[in-house]
């Protein structure tokens, strides 16, 4: 019954995520990016990196799709199954890339909101954050309390945290960081924001002073 419920939740799950590729790519074509209404603070997009890179793999999907169109025009029941698959490749492609346009990085003066496709969406409160600083990387190694957010094999921006902050997981597993490296197109101009707000916020909630001695 628990192995029957399990495959219940993936199959749900993994529906629920192609759902919301294909609401991505309506959002896409009516340019209404996901949480960046009016007020919900400055938006940072990440899609600089890999528009080349998923332009050029959904091109080899095309190819592909007409290539086994013409590989399998005399078995048409094999043919049909096979581009029903690489049609379906194909949109998963453009979801893909749509959900990394429309649900950009949000930042506001109390919260951090990170996102990536429609898999990754952790809200990081700026009164965790430790320290940010600018750095590339393009290898990434998986350890407990990090989370890796790369786009196009690269990360520009390390975020260390002064306490762990939970998220979930595709699966609904829920992870906690205390380390993040993410990519963003204005990397420095992100870092130097969130560093302006950490010094404003730890500026407003200082220690008091201690009250004067009593002459």
């Amino acid at each position: 019954m628990s192995h029957v419920g399990n495959t219940y939740r993936i199959a749900r799950t993994l529906v629920r995520h192609e759902l919301l590729l294909l609401a991505s790519l309506l959002r896409w074509v009516a340019r209404r990016p996901h949480g960046t209404g009016a007020g919900a603070g400055r938006v940072y997009g990440y899609t600089r990196g890999q528009g080349a890179m998923m332009f050029g793999f959904g091109f080899v999907c095309v190819i592909e799709t007409v290539t086994m169109s013409v590989l399998l025009r005399d078995f048409p029941l094999v043919h049909q199954a096979v581009l029903v698959l690489d049609l379906y490749t194909i949109l998963v492609v453009a979801g893909l890339h749509a959900a990394s346009v429309t649900r950009p990085h949000v930042l506001t003066d109390t919260t951090l909101r990170l996102r990536r496709f429609a898999t990754v969406d952790l809200c990081v409160p700026i009164a965790a954050v430790a320290s940010v600083r600018r750095e590339l990387r393009t290898t990434h190694e998986k350890r407990d309390g990090e989370l890796d957010m790369p786009v196009g094999s690269q990360t520009t921006i390390t975020l260390e945290l002064a306490e762990p902050v939970a998220y979930s997981t595709l699966f609904g597993r829920r992870r906690v960081v205390r380390l993040v490296r993410f990519h963003a197109d204005e990397s420095h101009q992100l870092v130097g924001v969130i560093r302006e707000f950490t010094r404003d916020r730890q500026e407003r909630t200082g220690p008091s002073p201690l009250p004067a001695r009593p002459a």
